[in-house]
C-alpha cells in the first residue's frame, strides 16, 4: 500500500478499508509514516467525512495500538462516563463517587483541559498529592477496593490518539465529528468499561455548538459502542453559561465537595443526577429512572458519595483532609470584584469567553505543554435570570498576578450581559440518545 493513494482515495470521497486504515494508523505510531502525510489524511477526513463503518474501523485501529485493559477482576457491571468538554464542568468529581456509593463500579478515564475547556485531571491534581498517573494494576485495584478510580490516559492506552490529537490541534481538524468520535471511543474502549454514558455538550461553551451536529456525534458514539459490544446512552446537555458557580481547578473541587454535601448549585446537581440515573440503569442496580434517582439521593443524603470521594482521594495518594477543610486546597493571592453598574437581570454569561478568561489567568492551557495554576479561577455570585443591583458584586476573579487579573476582569465583563429584561436560563437536559438510535426530548 502507498499512503498517497489512500489520501487520494479519501480526498475523492471514497470509503477506506480496514486494511488501509490500520496501515496508516500503525505506520504513524511506529514512525514509518510522517506527520505531513497523516496531516493530509486528517484534512481529507475533515472535508469528506467518514461513514459509521469507517469510523468504527478507525476507532478499532487506534484502540489496538496500545493496551486494552482487563477489568474482569472488578465485580459488577463497570460503567464509565465521558464529557465532550465544557466550562465549569466538574460533574465527574461529583458523579463518579456518587454512582459508586449507589453500587456501580466506576473506572473512569479522564482528560486534561485544552483551549477554553477545563479538564478533570487538572482539577483533581489541585488536591495536594493526588495521583492520576495510575498503571493498569493500580487502576483496577483502586476500583476493587474503593469502587471508583479516576486516571489519565497513559502512553500505553490508545497511543495513536495522543499523536493524532496533537496533530489535529495544529492542522485545524479538531472539530471533525468522525475524528472526535474515534478519539473518544478508542480511549474509552481501551479502558475496558462494560457500559458508557456520554455527556455531549451543546452551546457556546462546548466544542460542538450546533445542536444537530451534537445529535450526530451522540448517535455516532452510540453506534460505535453498540458495534463493539458496549451498552451506551448519550445525553445532550446545555453549555451556554458555565456550569455551577465556579470555573477553575481548586475552586471547582471545593464546589464539588459542597455538592456531595448536598449544597451544590442547582444546575450542577440536575445534570449530575440525569447522568447518574443512566449509569445506575446500565450498571444494573436500578430498572427505572425514579428508582435510580432514589438511590442517588440516598447516597447523597447519607454522605455515602462524600465518603467515596474521600476514599478515592486517599487511595490515589491525595490529602483526604481537603474534604473537611477545602482551605487546604491552593488559594489565589488576590480576589478582584466585579460590581454591576446598573440595576437589572443577568441576561447571558458567555461560557466560551469565561473559559478563555480562565485560560488567560493560568487555570487552563493553550497547548498540552502549558503549566496550570491550580489556585486561580472565576466565581460567579449571579447566574442567568438572577436580579442584580447597582454596585452589587456579581463575580469574583481569583488571580496570582495583578496584570493577568485585570485582563480577566475585562474579559468577564465582556462575557456577562446585564439588562432590564428578565431572562430564563435555557434547558440543561436537551435530549437522550440510546444505542438503538431513538431520542427523547426533554422540556
Amino acid at each position: 500500500m502507498r499512503v498517497c493513494e489512500i489520501i487520494a482515495k479519501k480526498r475523492d470521497g471514497q470509503s477506506l478499508s480496514q486494511e488501509e486504515i490500520e496501515f496508516c494508523i500503525s505506520g504513524y505510531v511506529q514512525g514509518a509514516i510522517p506527520d505531513y502525510q497523516i496531516s493530509a489524511l486528517l484534512m481529507a477526513i475533515y472535508l469528506r467525512g467518514m461513514s459509521l463503518s469507517e469510523v468504527m474501523r478507525l476507532t478499532e485501529a487506534m484502540m489496538h495500538t496500545g493496551q486494552v485493559l482487563d477489568l474482569s477482576a472488578i465485580p459488577g457491571i463497570t460503567v464509565d462516563k465521558h464529557s465532550t468538554g465544557g466550562v465549569g464542568d466538574k460533574i465527574s468529581l461529583v458523579l463518579a463517587p456518587l454512582v459508586a456509593a449507589a453500587g456501580v463500579p466506576v473506572p473512569m478515564l479522564s482528560g486534561r483541559g485544552l483551549g477554553h475547556t477545563g479538564g478533570t485531571l487538572d482539577k483533581l491534581e489541585s488536591i495536594p498529592g493526588f495521583q492520576t498517573g495510575l498503571d493498569a494494576r493500580e487502576f483496577v485495584d483502586s476500583v476493587v477496593q474503593v469502587g471508583v478510580a479516576i486516571m489519565g490516559q497513559s502512553r500505553q492506552i490508545a497511543p495513536a490518539d495522543g499523536k493524532l490529537y496533537a496533530l489535529r490541534d495544529v492542522t485545524a481538524t479538531v472539530s471533525s465529528l468522525p475524528l472526535i468520535a474515534s478519539s473518544i471511543m478508542s480511549k474509552k474502549l481501551a479502558a475496558g468499561a462494560k457500559a458508557l454514558v456520554f455527556d455531549v455538550k451543546v452551546g457556546r461553551g462546548s466544542v460542538v455548538r450546533d445542536a444537530q451536529e451534537a445529535l450526530e456525534l451522540a448517535q455516532m458514539l452510540n453506534g460505535i459502542g453498540l458495534a463493539m459490544g458496549r451498552q451506551t446512552v448519550a445525553l445532550l446537555t446545555g453549555m451556554d453559561q458555565p456550569l455551577g458557580w465556579s470555573v477553575g481547578n481548586a475552586i471547582e473541587v471545593a464546589e464539588a465537595i459542597e455538592c456531595l454535601r448536598g449544597h451544590g448549585p442547582a444546575d450542577l446537581s440536575q445534570v449530575t443526577m440525569a447522568l447518574g440515573e443512566q449509569m445506575l440503569i446500565l450498571g444494573g442496580v436500578a430498572q427505572t429512572t425514579p428508582e435510580a434517582r432514589e438511590k442517588l439521593q440516598a447516597a447523597l443524603v447519607s454522605g455515602g458519595g462524600l465518603e467515596k470521594f474521600r476514599a478515592m482521594v486517599r487511595q490515589q495518594r491525595g490529602d483526604p483532609r481537603v474534604v473537611d477543610d477545602p482551605g487546604l486546597l491552593p488559594q489565589a493571592k488576590m480576589t478582584l470584584q466585579l460590581k454591576s453598574t446598573v440595576d437589572g437581570y443577568v441576561e447571558a454569561i458567555n461560557a466560551h469567553q469565561v473559559g478563555r478568561a480562565c485560560v488567560q489567568l493560568g487555570a487552563g492551557r493553550e497547548t498540552m505543554k502549558d503549566r496550570v495554576d491550580p489556585a486561580v479561577g472565576i466565581r460567579f455570585l449571579k447566574k442567568v435570570g438572577d436580579a442584580v443591583a447597582r454596585g452589587e458584586v456579581f463575580a469574583l476573579v481569583l488571580a496570582n498576578d495583578a496584570d493577568r487579573g485585570k485582563v480577566a476582569v475585562s474579559q468577564v465583563w465582556e462575557a456577562v450581559a446585564i439588562t432590564d429584561t428578565l431572562a430564563q436560563p435555557k434547558p440543561l437536559i436537551l435530549d437522550m440518545v440510546k444505542s438503538e438510535g431513538n431520542t427523547e426530548a426533554f422540556s
